[in-house]
This record gives C-alpha cells, sequence and structure tokens, in this order.
C-alpha cells in the first residue's frame, strides 16, 4: 500500500510568516521607543537629567558679639577671639537659635576655653574646632527641644589669636 498524505498536513508544518514579520516589528517598535524616550529625557550632557529641586537660601545667625576667650599656653597667656555664625536653611530654626542664644553662647564659651594654643594655630585644629563648635550648637538646640538636624553648618567669620 502506498502511503499518501493529506493536503493539510503540510500546510500546518510551515509557520505564518505573518506572526515572524509582526514578531520583529513589535521588537523594532519597542527598541525604538526605549531610544526615543531616552534621548527625549537626555540632558546635555546626554544623561538622563532629572531635575532636583533648588534648595532653600541659606540663613545665618551671627552670635553677636564675638567670642573672647583666653587660655594658658607655655607660660603665657593666651587670647583667642572668634566670630560665629549659624547656618540653617529653616527660619524656625533661626527663630529658635535667637531665642536660646544664651545657652548656645554659653556651651560655646565653655568649649572654646578648652582649646589649646599650639593646635587652634595649625589649619586643622581650626578646622576640627569648627565641627567641634557645630556640635555644641547642634546639641544645645537639640536639649532646649528644638530640630538639631536643621543646623547645617557653624562659620567663624573672624578668628584672632594672640
Amino acid at each position: 500500500m502506498a502511503e499518501t498524505t493529506a493536503p493539510h498536513a503540510s500546510v500546518a508544518a510551515a509557520p505564518p510568516k505573518k506572526s515572524k514579520a509582526l514578531l520583529w516589528a513589535s521588537i523594532v517598535l519597542v527598541i525604538g521607543g526605549a531610544v526615543a524616550a531616552y534621548f527625549l529625557l537626555a540632558g546635555k550632557n546626554g544623561h538622563a537629567s532629572v531635575e532636583k529641586p533648588k534648595p532653600t537660601p541659606a540663613l545665618y545667625y551671627k552670635l553677636d558679639p564675638a567670642f573672647v576667650v583666653n587660655f594658658e599656653a607655655e607660660q603665657l597667656v593666651r587670647f583667642l577671639q572668634v566670630t560665629v555664625e549659624v547656618m540653617t536653611r529653616d527660619v524656625a530654626t533661626l527663630d529658635f537659635v535667637k531665642q536660646h542664644d544664651p545657652v548656645v553662647r554659653n556651651d560655646l564659651l565653655l568649649m572654646l576655653s578648652n582649646q589649646q594654643y599650639s593646635v587652634l594655630a595649625t589649619a586643622k585644629g581650626k578646622v576640627d574646632l569648627r565641627t567641634q563648635a557645630l556640635a555644641v550648637v547642634r546639641a544645645a538646640i537639640a536639649r532646649e527641644g528644638g530640630d538639631a538636624g536643621q543646623i547645617e553648618a557653624v562659620y567663624f567669620t573672624s578668628f584672632v589669636m594672640q
């Protein structure tokens, strides 16, 4: 007996050409869309740009008058005069620092009077002192019930040693 093939069997074996073309068109469309989205969102330097919110302006409070402390150094009495400004971006925190100025000044004065002349005579000593001053101001504000994290920096706007 001779084998016969059904006419519809050969049609089912070959995949339809429309589905392959549709698949490739979809892939090209997705890749093209991704590339277009990247370039639409890309900044001048070729990286996708994400707009950062502009920070609120810095607010400064000058602890006035300047601090004057004396300390001994090599059998001599030395003096330090320093003007300190506190920086925040929050108006409520600025008002809080103003309200508690005596506490902040007291704590800074105690910290400044415990310094060593030989250490403060170096650039590193001044930077370290500024870091200590920031910690002292934050601690005073926190102790009084304020948000110490809102105090961003403490600056010495005048620094004189004799």
